[in-house]
């Protein structure tokens, strides 16, 4: 077995439990943890690819969820001081980056000459 057939097994794989997950999820997970979802079945399949790629997420959002260990009051938290001070170092560190590399002059080699690749009948028309 080379490593491609290994890499689309893992694939394959990933894709299945997504499926199964996805399948159980779909069908009864989101009922007992979203009480706006219940009764809401146009939407559901369209959460189909997220619960392939990403399905161990789902499944221990689903077991936190579930056994009430969800701190919902901590998510909601404004931002830390540090975040301010990140948003201004970037708000003044990329335009600075984009100044110097814009100023930069950038030269051809001097041996450089330009082919063509078009033949002369292309060109023609």
């Amino acid at each position: 077995m080379n490593i491609a057939e290994i890499i689309f097994l893992l694939i394959k794989s990933w894709t299945l439990i997504g499926a199964l997950v996805a399948l159980v999820f779909l069908t009864v997970g989101i009922d007992r943890i979203d009480e706006d979802a219940q009764g809401a079945y146009a939407f559901r399949p369209l959460l189909i690819p997220a619960c392939l790629l990403i399905w161990p997420l789902i499944i221990w959002r689903w077991f936190v969820l579930e056994t009430g260990r969800d701190q919902w009051p901590k998510r909601h938290k404004p931002p830390r001081e540090s975040h301010f001070w990140v948003a201004i170092a970037f708000a003044v560190a990329i335009p600075v980056i984009m100044l110097l590399g814009f100023s930069q002059k950038q030269e051809w080699p001097a041996d450089f000459k330009p082919q063509k690749i078009s033949s002369e009948q292309e060109q023609s028309q």
